[in-house]
């Protein structure tokens, strides 16, 4: 089953440890390719210093201020696109970061893993976009929480809140 826009107006906070083990599914032509998804990371609000939108609304954090179901992709060290899913309510900005998903470990390696550049920020998560998310029924994951990675400009409280989230094998 196709995730629709109501499961993604959810904080990030609940929603991230949600989207382990559902399906990241992206469609190029003729070819589908379903990865499952096996970590994630969020980031809420303009009260997290790890957030994007901490020091407010600009041209590139607009997208994290929309309802959510739609994705957020930006450029990572002029090197990595990285895709987001954008959560919770309009003009709240969050969102999970997709770190993993099967056969591939790390956000850089998932977007290359399925063809996604920054071409594709803003799209909603629908089949008629491209990439989407599908539950197809198995029970939620076994999983752990940790601390974020690669936040070291983030406050201290920030960087220590275990808001990543790692499916057990």
């Amino acid at each position: 089953m196709v995730l629709d826009q109501t499961f993604f107006r959810r904080p990030a906070t609940e929603l991230a440890p949600l989207l382990l083990g559902k399906w990241l599914c992206r469609r190029v032509g003729d070819t589908v390719t379903r990865r499952r998804i096996t970590e994630t990371e969020c980031y809420f609000g303009e009260e997290d210093t790890a957030c994007h939108a901490h020091k407010g609304r600009t041209p590139r954090t607009d997208t994290l201020y929309l309802a959510g179901g739609i994705t957020y992709v930006y450029l990572c060290y002029g090197i990595h696109s990285l895709l987001n899913v954008v959560t919770g309510q309009e003009n709240h900005p969050e969102a999970v970061l997709i770190r993993g998903v099967e056969g591939a470990t790390g956000p850089g390696r998932v977007t290359k893993a399925l063809g996604i550049t920054c071409a594709d920020n803003r799209l909603p998560l629908t089949k008629e976009s491209g990439i989407w998310i599908e539950d197809d029924g198995t029970p939620p994951p076994c999983y752990r929480a940790a601390p974020r990675v690669g936040i070291d400009y983030a406050a201290p409280a920030d960087r220590d809140r275990p808001w990543r989230y790692l499916m057990l094998p």
